[in-house]
């Protein structure tokens, strides 16, 4: 019973340890890193008011087509 207790040890460690092995080589990153993440990228447009730069999806668009970073900044207009 020692003998099986001690080789399923073994295997676990030896199994931890290939897999740290593995994801030290860049092996398990492509998710971590934005990879596995599909479509193109969106296009990323300035804030009228402030300049800061987001994604067109995300921004807030007043009537004349300017893209602002929040409902805030709308109301506050462009520089």
């Amino acid at each position: 019973m020692i003998r099986v207790l001690v080789l399923v040890a073994v295997v676990v460690g030896l199994v931890l340890w290939l897999l740290k092995a593995r994801r030290s080589q860049g092996g398990g990153n492509a998710a971590r890193d934005g990879a596995a993440r599909s479509g193109p990228p969106a296009t990323m447009v300035a804030c009228a008011h402030c300049g800061v730069h987001l994604p067109r999806p995300d921004a807030v668009q007043d009537a004349q087509g300017r893209s602002f970073c929040g409902e805030a900044h709308r109301l506050a207009g462009p520089r």
